[in-house]
């Protein structure tokens, strides 16, 4: 299965062993829950799924790659105890609780996150005296004689074989106490991940153009050559970092992270390609509606892959806007509710304005920073807690102490109206660019086609402009939308008259 159809099914085997009976009791026991395995490719997401999962249901993650664990640090050390048994007085051994285990409470306690997922990377490749504990542990979930806490899933991850030399083959013993998720490399499901994350425009329209280079494994006589989804992304952000900086992203620095010559090479010409059409096309001019007729010559004319490099470069642009605005009303919604416990709480004849909004940011502080270590939050809910603590400490800055609360209350009202005014600004503008790109496309492929079916499904499969356009509206959207669908449509009858030889 691909990577997001292994997502749904640990998302469901938590739901499940979440389920709680009338008195609170897990229904099934810690002990009887078999822990998901999942075993794929190397850079295909198995890890990135894990945060996401932690994030989406609000529990907590604790990942840890057993290829640096040895039997002591899993184990625990022996320590010896002073015992009686029956009058008998003796000395034995026992083991200090295992850094696994203990790290889990660690985090409980640090964070408050009752309910969580141990996560445990590359369990087929642990050395030879771990691998019996290993066992133990898949079956008991215990190490030593401390077991993982009740209301935490037990996920692990590794590599087939032929991916890693250091890899041990289960035993059927072991496979019987897995849920078993075979996962495999799939374009088209990391191509969503990748819009919706935002990766560099020049990435995914090459890999539109070249589909069989998102992810290749080969023996050559150099060894080892590969490129792999985790690459691509990696490779993309520091690409936007270098652009950033104005340094220039070369072959040098591509075939750091794309570690195939070939295709690294073939990256870094289209690369150079892109950047010519991003100077050539204007993209600002384009999304203020003011392209000029040289523009829409060249792009009339261009082949597909400049084509599909200029719809990726309007799409980043605008996907950027879209995204903006989502997360500043994000934040203004979460704002608006600490605004209103601030007002009810400045009621009180004796409370001190200035003393309040300072209680109000340690303890969205003290929120971000537990979710963050948890895992348990989301990089948007992450960005929208800093900007919520970023306006407080505004205020703050502009208060004084024993400020009186009227006063201290149409300061903040004021500030506040003032980022909604720039929010609704920002949404018309975002709305006028989408139409204009909607309009430019429309004069450069007049017959709809490939290009057009491309914008309109980017557009669909990203949460931020799905959302946009839903709250927002896009006339040319929801009509090249019906366009499409009656298309497909259509589509799916001439497919079935054809099955049915007519």
């Amino acid at each position: 299965m691909n990577i997001k159809q292994a997502k749904e099914q640990i998302k469901n085997a938590i739901t499940a062993y979440f389920t709680r009976d009338e008195s609170g009791e897990y229904l099934v026991p810690t002990e009887r829950q078999r822990p998901v395995f999942l075993i794929g490719p190397p850079g295909i997401g198995k890890t990135a799924i894990m945060e996401q999962i932690a994030a989406e249901m609000g529990v907590g993650l604790l990942s840890y790659s057993m290829t640096h664990h040895t039997r002591q640090s899993a184990l625990g050390l022996p320590v010896i105890r002073h015992k009686k048994y029956k009058g008998l007085e003796c000395e034995i051994s026992e083991y200090t609780m295992s850094e696994i285990i203990a790290s889990v409470y660690d985090l409980m306690e640090e964070t408050g996150v009752q309910e969580g997922i141990l996560f445990l990377d590359e369990i087929n490749c642990v050395s030879e005296t771990l691998a019996p504990i290993m066992l133990q542990f898949l079956q008991y979930k215990v190490f030593g004689r401390h077991k993982v806490p009740d209301g935490w899933i037990v996920v692990t991850a590794g590599n087939p074989p032929e991916y890693n030399n250091s890899v041990r083959e289960f035993d059927i013993v072991t496979w019987d106490r897995l849920k078993r998720i075979d996962v495999e490399a799939d374009y088209g499901v990391w191509k969503e991940y990748a819009w919706a994350k935002g990766l560099h425009p020049a990435v995914l329209t090459y890999l539109e153009i070249k589909k069989d280079h998102f992810y290749k494994v080969e023996s050559t006589v150099d060894g080892k050559a590969f490129v792999t989804a985790r690459g691509w992304e990696d490779l993309s952000q520091m690409i936007r970092l270098y652009e950033m900086h104005g340094i220039k992203a070369d072959e040098f620095l591509i075939s750091q992270y794309i570690q195939n010559k070939s295709i690294a090479k073939s990256f870094a010409l289209y690369y150079d390609l892109f950047l010519k059409y991003q100077s050539d096309y204007q993209v600002a001019k384009i999304l203020d509606g003011k392209a000029s007729g040289v523009i829409l010559t060249r792009a009339r004319d261009a082949r597909f892959d400049e084509r599909l490099s200029l719809i990726g470069l309007l799409l980043d642009s605008v996907k950027e806007e879209v995204r903006h605005v989502i997360l500043t009303e994000k934040s203004l919604t979460q704002l608006m509710l600490q605004l209103r416990d601030y007002k009810k709480k400045l009621t009180d004849p004796k409370a001190d304005a200035y003393e309040i909004i300072q209680a109000m940011m340690d303890t969205v502080r003290e929120s971000l920073a537990a979710g963050k270590k948890a895992g348990s939050l989301t990089a948007d809910d992450m960005t929208c807690s800093r900007r919520v603590l970023h306006f407080l400490d505004t205020m703050v800055r502009q208060m004084r102490p024993q400020i009186p609360s009227a006063e201290a209350f149409a300061l903040v009202k004021k500030e506040f109206d003032g980022q909604v005014a720039m929010l609704k600004e920002s949404a018309r503008r975002t709305s006028a660019h989408l139409e204009n790109m909607f309009g430019f496309l429309e004069k450069v492929f007049a017959d709809g086609g490939q290009e057009m079916l491309i914008v309109v499904t980017e557009l669909t499969a990203n949460t931020y402009t799905a959302g946009f356009i839903s709250k927002f509206g896009c006339d040319a959207y929801f009509r090249h939308n019906k366009d499409l669908l009656v298309f497909d449509r259509e589509k799916e009858i001439r497919d079935a008259l054809d099955d049915l030889g007519i």
